[in-house]
C-alpha cells in the first residue's frame, strides 16, 4: 500500500544521514522537498537520482490535496525538509493532515532535530520540555513571551542570527537578566559551538562576537532554586 514518508535529513554533516533514509529516498516514487536545490547536493552526495518537487510553505496549502490524490493512485513519496524533520518549524503539517484524513498510511522516520542535541548539551533539566520554535517575526513576541512566565520546564527556541541579539533582550527583558539560558548554534557543523550563562552574559558575548549560523536557545524554566544553584557554580561561557 502506498504512503507518505517523512523522512528527517541532517541539520549539518552529512554523515547524521541513516541508511534508511537514504534507501526510501531512492525507492520513492517523488520526492518533496522545501528547497529542490539544497536537497539537490544531499542527493548528489548520497548519489540518489529520484524526481524532486518544489513544497514549501508558500505553496504547501495549494500542493496537499494533489499530493494526497497522486499517493491514493499508488504513488510512495517522500518529503524532506533543508534539515532536520519536516514539520518541526518546518512544511509538513498540512500534508500529513490531510493524508490521514484521506486514511493514508504516514510513516515518519527517526533522525535529525535540532532541538535534542541543544536541549542535551544545554545543562538544563530535560526529562520535562517546552518546545516554542520561532516566535512570531512582527507582533505578539512580547504576549508570547508572557504566557511563559509561569512555565516550570525548560523551554526551546528557534532564532536566525540577525534576530538573535533582539530576542535576548526581550527574554532578559521579559524573565530578568540573571536567567541562565543556553544558546547553541552550527549543531553537527565545523564551528558548532554552546554559549551557557545568564542571559546578561550571553548578550555581552555576542555584543563581542556577532552571531552566525542558526540558534538554538534553551531557556530555564521559572525555577528559582535550581536557578540560583546555575548561577552560583560560575557555568557560563564556551565549553
Amino acid at each position: 500500500m502506498s504512503k507518505l514518508y517523512i523522512v528527517p535529513t541532517p541539520v549539518g554533516n552529512l554523515e547524521d544521514m541513516t541508511f534508511r533514509a537514504v534507501r526510501i529516498l531512492k525507492e520513492v516514487d517523488l520526492i518533496l522537498a522545501e528547497d529542490t536545490r539544497t536537497t539537490g547536493i544531499l542527493l548528489k552526495h548520497y548519489r540518489i537520482d529520484n524526481r524532486l518537487l518544489s513544497h514549501h510553505k508558500f505553496n504547501e496549502h495549494q500542493h496537499v490535496v494533489k499530493i494526497a490524490a497522486r499517493i491514493c493512485a499508488g504513488e510512495n513519496i517522500a518529503l524532506v525538509s533543508d534539515a532536520g524533520t519536516p514539520a518541526i518549524s518546518d512544511p509538513g503539517f498540512l500534508i500529513v493532515r490531510e493524508c490521514l484524513r484521506q486514511g493514508i498510511d504516514v510513516e515518519c522516520l527517526p533522525g535529525a532535530t535540532a532541538f535534542v542535541p541543544a536541549l542535551v548539551v544545554s545543562g538544563l533539566p530535560i526529562e520535562r520540555f517546552c518546545f516554542e520554535g520561532f516566535l512570531p517575526f512582527k507582533k505578539g513576541r512580547q504576549t508570547r513571551l508572557r504566557s511563559l512566565l509561569k512555565e516550570e520546564r525548560s523551554i526551546v527556541f528557534y532564532e536566525s542570527p540577525h534576530r538573535l541579539l533582539k530576542m535576548l533582550s526581550l527574554l532578559a527583558e521579559t524573565f530578568g537578566e540573571n536567567r541562565y539560558v543556553s544558546v547553541s548554534r552550527e549543531i553537527s557543523k565545523r564551528f558548532e559551538e554552546t554559549c551557557r550563562g545568564t542571559l546578561q552574559n550571553v548578550i555581552t558575548h555576542f555584543l563581542e562576537y556577532s552571531p552566525r549560523g542558526e540558534f538554538v536557545v534553551v531557556l530555564a524554566g521559572k525555577e528559582p532554586e535550581k536557578q540560583d544553584k546555575m548561577e552560583k557554580s560560575g557555568k557560563q561561557g564556551f565549553f
